[in-house]
């Protein structure tokens, strides 16, 4: 059987198919543009590419994922121009003709990391993504973590002091949520250029911070055996060390795990995603694997 995946991402969508699990026999990415146009060249690149079995997709939300909603597989409250009320599933199902899986993006690159990265082997851990937004994917004794909605990591509220940063966030519902403070546009507006163009300390540690202190509520709240971080601000190298040592010292020696309180152990305990750019889009073909499988 043959499956075709989408992460389906508020800048870009990218595109694969696969036979055995984690080989990528094609993929193409391309921007998402407006709702019509970005679906019809996804099912283009399946139709010239195909024929596929199934397809899974990991899209951007806020996303209905509730199975039995009538709106299920609709793109909800999202800021992004054009698509709020988007029904992605029934577009792609209509133009292809085969089973729709659907989930978050987080959640299908978190599943992709379960299965074949940086998570393999664990049962409970979380997959968080820093980019132009923030998102939070996890696995929950076993089970990828649904609930009333789906896991919203971007817009938990976190301390904001306002004397060291004044910067009011960008958030259109929160303001100052995690996503307002610690996104790549939230660091582009706040600094006046794009996180690859910086690099000044005051920069990093302000964002590394927010990350931890974001990071501080998932451990206490879920208590994951491991947390992955990726996403394009993540790439920045000086981040993640600067999050594990502000993560150690805002938990205070409380959690006493080696993971948590030895500086060498928490190396590995927060992670960069061990399949790197393709964890969604991989997960996303998983999804469709377990529809096809009748695992979902």
């Amino acid at each position: 059987m043959r499956y075709g995946g989408i992460e389906a991402g508020g800048t870009k969508w990218v595109c694969a198919i696969a036979g055995q699990p984690g080989r990528l026999e094609k993929t193409e990415t391309f921007p998402t543009t407006l709702p019509a146009e970005t679906v019809s060249l996804a099912t283009r690149f399946f139709a010239e590419n195909g024929p596929i079995d199934a397809l899974g997709v990991g899209a951007f939300g806020p996303v209905d994922i509730r199975r039995g909603s009538p709106t299920w597989g609709t793109i909800t409250t999202t800021p992004k121009p054009g698509w709020a009320d988007t029904d992605v599933a029934a577009a792609l199902r209509s133009g292809l003709g085969v089973p729709v899986a659907l989930d978050t993006d987080v959640n299908a690159a978190a599943l992709g990391e379960w299965r074949q990265g940086a998570a393999a082997g664990l049962d409970t851990f979380c997959y968080i993504t820093v980019g132009t937004g923030i998102g939070g994917g996890a696995v929950a004794n076993g089970r990828l973590l649904h609930g009333l909605l789906h896991p919203e990591f971007g817009h938990m509220r976190l301390p904001h002091d306002r004397a060291r940063d004044p910067f009011d966030g960008i958030c259109p519902y929160h303001g100052d949520c995690l996503e307002g403070l610690a996104s790549g546009e939230a660091i582009r507006r706040r600094w006046g250029r794009p996180g690859q163009e910086l690099s000044g300390p005051a920069v990093w540690e302000v964002e590394a911070e927010y990350l931890a202190l974001a990071l501080v509520n998932v451990v206490c709240l879920l208590s994951p055996q491991r947390i992955i971080v990726g996403g394009g601000v993540a790439r920045q190298p000086s981040l993640l060390p600067l999050v594990r040592r502000r993560l150690r010292e805002l938990l205070a020696g409380y959690l006493r795990a080696p993971e948590l309180t030895d500086a060498g152990a928490i190396d590995g305990y927060v992670v960069a995603p061990g399949l790197g750019g393709n964890a969604g889009v991989i997960g996303a073909i998983e999804l469709a694997r377990d529809a096809a499988c009748g695992r979902s």
